[in-house]
């Protein structure tokens, strides 16, 4: 992360412990520590798998979490965490990409309009440029009524430009679920509804939890159940059929198996005769049914 102050020897992050300690410094004495970069407490190993990334991340969340409470918003890019401790005055924000992970605090109303301003464009040179890089703020929050304030309203939405766009964000979203949420929520699951305007009433359904991976399944009980209704549905990706729903499934996911998710959605949803995002909606978009969860990095409607 450019900016980073790594505060351990030999460029290595403090301990556990050393982290949550100053996680509680920027908590209750927050004005020391305004404009600087941010502190690493975590350095992930050259080459480092994403399980040994989340494994590495969850000692240091953990002890943050023992000594600030629960975080106000839980959440994630497609860099890596965004969690919050937050009110009115002042935001905790643990933060970070695949090399290292670090604590800052900002001042709530100075960072949550820059972020809107990243929502707005995203260093794109128009606003309706695809997303692409993925540099928004955060693509998935959730709010478990933790400690703290949460902002007024939903987060602010760059939508889709198109098919494309839509798939490469999904994929995005589910790469960051599968990284980002064993270490935040455990083993809670997260799903979402989507549904098109251009083929009203089907239902298909994308979900992650890490005991049973990626899965999504469409609704196909008015299809015809034949050799060649399987052979296309196979084609599109879609691996076997029960109770009149196509479904697949990764079990051990990571980037790639969330890309190819994505690209079945989106397979699936134009073959069904969508053509733009503006027809998609994400409705019962939920983690366990526990809190509320919102989804911007979709760039669709909730």
């Amino acid at each position: 992360m450019a900016g980073m102050d790594y505060r351990g020897p030999h460029g290595t992050a403090p301990a556990p412990a050393d982290a949550a300690e100053y996680a509680r410094a920027l908590h209750d004495t927050p004005g020391a520590y305004l404009g600087h970069a941010p502190a690493a407490v975590l350095v992930h190993e050259p080459g480092a798998s994403l399980a040994q990334r989340r494994e590495a991340l969850r000692e240091v969340y953990g002890a943050i979490v023992a000594r600030l409470g629960e975080p106000t918003l839980y959440g994630g890019s497609s860099r890596g965490p965004s969690v919050r401790w937050r009110d009115s005055r002042r935001t905790v924000l643990l933060s970070g990409d695949r090399d290292t992970v670090g604590l800052s605090v900002h001042d709530t109303q100075a960072l949550e309009g820059d972020e809107q301003r990243q929502f707005a464009w995203s260093g794109a040179w128009r606003s309706d440029d695809p997303l692409g890089t993925g540099e928004l703020p955060y693509l998935w929050r959730l709010d478990r009524g933790g400690p703290g304030e949460a902002p007024a309203g939903r987060p602010p939405i760059r939508p889709a430009t198109g098919l494309d766009d839509f798939r490469v964000r999904l994929g995005m979203v589910l790469a960051a679920w599968v990284e980002q949420l064993p270490v935040q929520v455990g083993t809670d699951w997260a799903s979402f509804r989507l549904t098109s305007t251009a083929d009203r009433g089907r239902q298909l359904l994308v979900s992650y939890s890490i005991e049973d991976g990626l899965h999504a399944s469409v609704d196909d009980r008015d299809g015809p159940d034949g050799e060649e209704r399987a052979l296309a549905m196979h084609a599109r990706g879609w691996r076997f059929r029960d109770r009149g729903w196509w479904q697949t499934e990764f079990t051990a996911p990571g980037a790639a198996e969330a890309g190819a998710l994505a690209e079945l959605v989106v397979t699936e949803l134009w073959a069904r005769g969508t053509r733009d995002p503006e027809e998609l909606r994400a409705r019962d978009v939920s983690c366990k049914d526990r809190g509320e969860m919102w989804l911007p990095g979709l760039g669709i409607r909730h």
